[in-house]
């Protein structure tokens, strides 16, 4: 069973999270994380997937929770698998593209997060999440323009 800060009860369960990347514009959607694994680390949108959630309903609800925003167009991105020896933590994130139209986001929960920030994909900031990081690593980058919905 895991608990709320990230591990599991015999602290070696790896836990499923889910990672947003809301794209608008060529651009995307990063926050810097705070009081957590990756604090200082800029990271998009995300979070656990609950108990009976599909990933699809976990990046809306998670989007909808730290920024306000409401995201359409959702796809798969990719999988990741990381691990924080020092934090004894494990993850499986699910990485999820999304568009966000319109609305500016808002920071909801500032304990976890410094404030969000439009990046061009080109010119993403430093240091980037563990998870968003492996990602990239695998080759994942963003589509050149939208795909039909």
């Amino acid at each position: 069973m895991s608990k709320s800060d990230g591990t599991s009860d015999s602290g070696h369960r790896p836990l499923v999270g889910t990672g947003v990347l809301v794209v608008r514009d060529g651009h995307i959607l990063l926050g810097k994380r705070r009081n957590a694994h990756g604090a200082g680390d800029w990271s998009p949108p995300g979070g656990h997937l609950e108990f009976g959630e599909t990933p699809e309903d976990c990046a809306i609800r998670e989007v909808l929770e730290e920024t306000g925003l409401t995201i359409t167009n959702l796809r798969l991105a990719g999988v990741v698998t990381s691990v924080f020896p020092s934090e004894n933590k494990h993850y499986v994130t699910l990485f999820l593209v999304a568009e966000c139209p319109e609305g500016d986001p808002v920071l909801l929960e500032p304990h976890k997060c410094e404030g969000w920030e439009w990046h061009d994909w080109a010119n993403l900031p430093e240091p980037l999440f563990l998870p968003f990081r492996d990602l990239l690593r695998q080759g994942f980058d963003l589509p050149s323009r939208p795909q039909p919905r």
